[in-house]
């Protein structure tokens, strides 16, 4: 789409759904920040399996796009203008974005489980817009300031982080824990950095794709294996042996049935299931060999208090996410770069959508 130049400023240039397997480029007006919000210059802004998702089938669950939204929540940006009642960011800090602001005060934001609140506003979460534009408002309490040795990119990829972090604390890793995950996508990897990072002393992956699972390895597998056409008893098996044992927590990142079922066969008695992967809403799963087990199986919705936790790791430089980024495309390149990750290519792909400024 051609760029037009609103006056002296720039154009809002916005990737925006608006049906299933309508994407498209378009301007749109710059936002104006409300008291406690601030204006964004995005600059880095990741792509989610779940963007994929709405632009392919036009909803997740009952979240369905029935308006144009903006897609984006894996973002980083620097404030413009800051409202009338922020003071703990001023124009220049650069921050990253927690895409999950809660609407109201209610028994979910008092017990620090505020992702769970019914009403919490979500970028790219039908009806809310999300930032993979040039400019974006958001919430000035959920834009976190970024260490000068932390880049944006590294600030995009703490929301995938997150999922990692919250999944870890979920399934009680700690120091000696032996892991293993389900899936080596995006997810699946950064929970394998934040498992080794709380202490994990063995964490093995499985994965279909042997590129993935080399990337796995180089960000801090202990083993990695390929499954083929392997039964959830006899994966199960083969993780066993890898280890030496059964591990304590299994963290379940695709979604699919048979990895589901695998992820109960394979876990130690009294360990744990974490269910971080959304696939069909009803699966066929062994629930009384987990039960007879006490296997505990649990969910995980987004994440919740994760944002300090992973600044405080990126800048410590004890963990590196920085390898997760295999492609990126500039902002005017939004449908190709969409292409790209709908065909499963690399791991991360990563849009910039600041024109003077396309370093990570």
């Amino acid at each position: 789409m051609a760029a037009t130049k609103l006056g002296q400023s720039v154009e809002n240039l916005s990737v925006v759904v608006h049906g299933v397997g309508d994407l498209r480029l378009e301007n749109r007006p710059i936002p104006e920040a409300g008291p406690n919000e601030v204006l964004l210059k995005m600059h880095s802004v990741g792509i989610c399996g779940s963007d994929v998702h709405y632009w392919q089938h036009g909803r997740i669950g009952d979240f369905i796009v029935k308006k144009p939204m903006v897609l984006g929540h894996e973002a980083s940006g620097t404030v413009v203008k800051v409202g009338a009642a922020v003071t703990h960011l001023k124009p220049g800090d650069r921050v990253a974005i927690e895409p999950g602001v809660p609407r109201e005060t209610d028994e979910f934001c008092k017990t620090g489980r505020y992702n769970l609140s019914p009403t919490i506003f979500f970028c790219a979460t039908p009806p809310d817009d999300g930032n993979l534009c040039r400019y974006y408002t958001h919430n000035a309490n959920f834009c976190y300031k970024l260490p000068d040795n932390v880049t944006f990119e590294e600030g995009a990829l703490i929301e995938p982080l997150s999922v990692g972090i919250h999944a870890c604390r979920r399934a009680g890793v700690t120091l000696g824990s032996r892991v293993f995950i389900c899936g080596a996508g995006p997810i699946g990897l950064v929970s394998l950095i934040v498992a080794k990072m709380m202490g994990a002393s063995q964490v093995v992956i499985s994965d279909l794709s042997s590129s993935r699972l080399e990337k796995a390895k180089q960000v801090g597998a202990d083993f990695i294996f390929q499954v083929t056409k392997e039964s959830p008893e006899q994966t199960a098996r083969k993780v066993e042996d890898l280890l030496g044992c059964m591990p304590e927590i299994t963290i379940e990142c695709t979604g699919a049935e048979s990895c589901i079922q695998t992820g109960i066969y394979a876990t130690r008695s009294g360990g744990t299931l974490i269910l971080v992967g959304l696939g069909p809403a009803l699966v066929n799963v062994p629930i009384v060999n987990a039960a007879v087990r006490e296997v505990d199986i649990r969910g995980i919705f987004r994440y919740c208090n994760t944002w300090p936790m992973a600044i405080s790791m990126l800048a410590s430089k004890r963990v590196n996410v920085a390898p997760l980024v295999t492609h990126r495309f500039p902002l005017e390149k939004a449908l190709e770069a969409f292409e790209t990750t709908k065909r499963g290519e690399g791991v991360k792909v990563m849009l910039k959508c600041d024109q003077n400024d396309q370093n990570p």
